[in-house]
């Protein structure tokens, strides 16, 4: 399987934050989601990976295209949706739609009416009037209506109400359906990614955690349940996170086989994503949230 996006040594320096050395690569054909708290760093890496900021050093390749020398020619093939929209609020769907179809030698007019018509979107409504809903779904009309390779994507749904992340899930695996395809999508609410993602990276800090098949990832994690009379110093180097209360404990561990022999009448269940992101943040060794 052939890299879609391929990033290596990526540093970008602000007064109280800096990207470290940020490597990481896209499988073609995957849903990646990226992942961290807020102020992790996923906006900055992606607005570096697109060119929209400049970059102190590290190496973008996109379409096995390197952005430095090619970005014109690479960003036909993106499709686009940033947190902040980037439109003219006083334009109307239709003229802000003129501005951006003009850039596409691929653009697909048909294509646009339909998701229009898809997201009850009037193209007359001025974008000062859109819901962020509304936004966020404007902004994935045009990102899929020039024949996008690759979809790129900060904090869609953020902010948006249960039904409206749910229609855009179901429209993303539309997306995938189609062959040599690929998705980033950069969020903090990882439930989103439980029902989708098929890779994983964790940005903290600047630096990258991990990058992972979701399912592989989540079946070396454990969260574990027991009876505090069974906690003790050297069990309690078995895990990443505790938290203790009158009645037991509940913690997290990478270390299943371990835990199973030393604690065989605990409770072990799967975790979510969200579990494992914040037993990987920095400084919250301890802190484990039910």
């Amino acid at each position: 399987m052939e890299n879609i996006l391929e990033v290596k040594g990526l540093n970008k320096t602000y007064r109280n934050f800096s990207l470290q050395d940020v490597s990481f690569s896209l499988p073609e054909g995957c849903i990646t989601g990226f992942i961290g708290i807020n102020g992790a760093g996923k906006t900055t890496t992606l607005r570096s990976i697109l060119a929209l900021t400049p970059k102190a050093s590290g190496e973008i390749r996109i379409f096995g295209m390197d952005m430095a020398t090619n970005e014109k020619e690479i960003k036909q093939r993106l499709g686009i949706v940033l947190d902040d929209g980037g439109f003219y609020d006083e334009l109307s769907l239709t003229e802000m739609k003129d501005m951006v179809a003009s850039a596409y030698k691929s653009w697909d007019e048909n294509e646009y009416k339909k998701y229009l018509d898809r997201f009850f979107l009037n193209p007359k409504q001025r974008i000062n009037t859109l819901s962020k809903g509304m936004r966020m779904k404007y902004a994935l009309a045009l990102a899929l209506s020039h024949k996008a390779e690759l979809l790129i994507m900060d904090e869609p749904t953020s902010g948006l109400d249960p039904l409206i992340r749910c229609q855009l899930l179901e429209i993303l695996k539309e997306f995938m359906e189609k062959g040599g395809r690929g998705v980033f999508f950069s969020t903090h609410i990882t439930s989103d990614l439980d029902k989708i993602a098929d890779m994983l990276v964790m940005i903290d800090s600047g630096r990258i955690i991990f990058q992972q098949d979701k399912d592989i990832l989540l079946d070396s994690y454990r969260i574990v349940k027991g009876d505090r009379k069974d906690f003790n110093t050297n069990i309690e180097k078995l895990f990443m996170n505790v938290n203790q209360t009158a009645f037991g404990f509940t913690a997290i561990t990478k270390r299943v086989d371990e835990v199973r022999k030393a604690m065989p009448d605990s409770i072990m269940e799967r975790p979510a994503i969200e579990d494992i992101m914040i037993c990987n943040i920095k400084g919250e060794k301890k802190c484990y949230c039910n």
